[in-house]
């Protein structure tokens, strides 16, 4: 086995995450089909993904990007610049997480399980007022025609069954149309699909003209490296993406400012 995964590595030149989907799919072959328990097993080394510096936007790039745009990909798109968070996260971000009193954004089971609390932007108030009552007429028809059951975690459905027909539950972003719960056969509305604002982001992009590779996590980083371009420190960076470890925000120094890591040329001084 070590042999085969050698020649994938230096062979094969495969990636580092399809080295370890190999090795899982082997070791799950031996452990749990054959139950076989051969001494060498712990003591595989796993490839490590080499570490890739994350593509950042300027600020007036996002500016001339959001102005590309227009509707629901416009307010998913600025949600995510202006939050941190996540594509995921802003798509199952569910009404009664939106506190515009104390203009915060509780995020839910977020990367790890965890749940965190981001900024509500000014600007994005507005925006989301008015997405929110048009999530809720959509919910209130939903009801009317007998559906209106938003998906919750099993534990929470067995506790509050009552919940899912509650406003508060509902999608901030729901679907247009209504779906078929595979599991449970529940004709529920879901959360929008993620393709739309990868579709719409890389449709202005290249409308800009430009040439760096523009996604829902493009918006993310930027919105990590303009905070520590404006001063913020690092820690809070951190609680704020919801990152475990503080090493996994330094990343963001590495593209602070003009050049590599804000470090002036010496030609330009002798110019």
């Amino acid at each position: 086995m070590s042999a085969f995964l050698t020649r994938l590595a230096v062979q094969g030149n495969v990636a580092a995450s399809t080295q370890n989907q190999a090795l899982s799919a082997l070791l799950f072959l031996y452990r749990e089909v054959l139950e076989l328990k051969l001494p060498w097993m712990d003591d595989v080394v796993r490839a490590k993904r080499p570490q890739r510096l994350p593509v950042v936007l300027t600020a007036d790039e996002v500016r001339a990007l959001l102005e590309l745009m227009q509707g629901r990909p416009r307010v998913l798109a600025a949600l995510l610049y202006g939050t941190g968070m996540r594509l995921m996260e802003g798509l199952r971000l569910r009404i009664k997480d939106v506190d515009f009193d104390r203009q915060e954004i509780l995020v839910r089971d977020g990367k790890g399980g965890k749940d965190r609390r981001t900024m509500l932007p000014a600007s994005l108030q507005q925006p989301l007022r008015e997405a929110i009552a048009r999530a809720r007429r959509l919910h209130d028809a939903d009801l009317a025609a007998g559906h209106g059951r938003a998906w919750l975690p099993h534990a929470l459905a067995r506790k509050y069954p009552n919940a899912a027909t509650e406003p508060g539950w509902q999608y901030v972003f729901p679907s247009d149309t209504l779906s078929e719960d595979p599991k449970s056969g529940t004709v529920r509305r879901h959360h929008v699909g993620e393709e739309s604002l990868s579709r719409h982001l890389k449709l202005a992009a290249r409308r800009l003209g430009l040439d760096k590779p523009v996604s829902a996590h493009t918006l993310r980083h930027s919105f990590a490296t303009h905070l520590l371009e404006s001063g913020y420190d690092i820690r809070t960076v951190q609680a704020l993406l919801g990152h475990k470890d503080v090493a996994t925000t330094q990343i963001y120094t590495h593209v602070l400012g003009r050049g590599a890591n804000a470090v002036r040329s010496p030609l330009d001084a002798v110019r």
